[in-house]
């Protein structure tokens, strides 16, 4: 099993996965009904979210995510060699 080493996580990749737990969360709002409408505007809304999941879940999963150490020392081995 890898641990998870939370120490030499980049902030590229905790932004990339902070994006897209949040779109989710608001995907699955949208979904339960549970939005602050002032405007009706719901398709759109819908829309919107959908489009906002998607692409921040086909960034994060494009991106290196390396949350274990042996991820990591491989990201930093690839960055010396560039």
């Amino acid at each position: 099993m890898k641990k998870i080493n939370l120490k030499g996580v980049t902030v590229q990749t905790w932004v990339r996965t902070l994006v897209l737990v949040i779109a989710l969360v608001n995907q699955g709002l949208v979904m339960a009904g549970i939005t602050k409408n002032e405007i009706s505007f719901d398709s759109w809304e819908s829309i919107g979210t959908y489009i906002l999941t998607a692409v921040t879940a086909v960034w994060s999963w494009w991106k290196n995510n390396s949350f274990t150490q042996n991820a990591q020392d491989a990201d930093e081995a690839y960055n010396l060699n560039k």
